[in-house]
């Protein structure tokens, strides 16, 4: 991939990461996704063109509302960057359409989670139920070997992580179990799982680095969904390689 192509694959990424904050956020303040048009949260003022520009437009207007002056969040510019950094990564990993258009998808789907969990500590069934719609017909489309794997997955982590939610009396989140259950739709039994332990191990080692920062309070309820990324990411781009070194060094 050569340069102008990899800035033009991170803009466009950075593009897609303005569309899932909004598609964040209005989920859960129960706002159309395409109507009204973008608008400051505070003062309602419809935001100038101008201003859309993903990261350089925070950067310009100091992170604030050019008409009301309020602070706006810096998960914005942050989910654009990264969703950005995401799409480079995936183009540059993965070269088939089938391989590439299954990374899109997951990305598309932890993102927004992202930012509604972070926002609400929520991940509304509306996201849940859509990509299992989409992820569900992807898969009728684009069959996995064997076919019933998506649905194996999917059935399978959500028992479980239902099974540990109720003994642990909710230790783990509703929308967290159906995450997972709905990306073992798309990445099928071996990923999904990989994704999960790799989400564990992400989630215990950084909370574990914040709470001796005290950036934390201890039994603090915390956001899950970034972790769930951080391993459903990890385990689509690498899990195949990580299993290989499990069946060669473990097994």
């Amino acid at each position: 991939m050569t340069t102008i192509t990899s800035i033009y694959v991170t803009v466009i990424g950075t593009i897609f990461g303005s569309f899932f904050n909004v598609v964040g956020y209005r989920i859960v303040n129960n706002e159309s996704i395409i109507f009204p048009r973008s608008h400051c949260p505070y003062c309602g003022q419809n935001i100038r063109t101008l201003d859309l520009i993903p990261i350089f437009s925070y950067l310009f207007l100091k992170g604030r509302c050019r008409n009301c002056h309020c602070k706006i969040s810096p998960l914005s510019p942050i989910i654009e960057g990264l969703t950005g950094l995401m799409f480079l990564c995936a183009f540059l990993k993965f070269t088939n359409f089938h391989e590439l258009s299954t990374s899109l998808l997951l990305i598309s789907f932890v993102t927004i989670t992202i930012v509604t969990d972070l926002s609400t500590m929520l991940i509304p069934n509306k996201i849940i139920v859509s990509f299992f719609i989409i992820y569900s017909g992807y898969r009728i489309i684009f069959p996995m070997n064997p076919w019933w794997d998506p649905i194996l997955g999917c059935s399978l982590i959500f028992l479980l992580l239902a099974l540990i939610a109720f003994l642990s009396n909710g230790g783990i989140g509703g929308g967290d179990v159906k995450l997972f259950a709905v990306a073992g739709i798309l990445i099928g039994t071996k990923l999904v799982f990989i994704g999960l332990i790799l989400a564990l191990f992400s989630g215990t080692v950084i909370c574990t680095i914040a709470s001796m920062l005290k950036l934390i309070q201890r039994k603090q309820p915390i956001p899950f969904a970034p972790f769930i990324a951080i391993g459903m990411i990890a385990s689509l781009f690498w899990g195949d390689y990580l299993f290989g070194l499990y069946q060669k060094y473990i097994l």
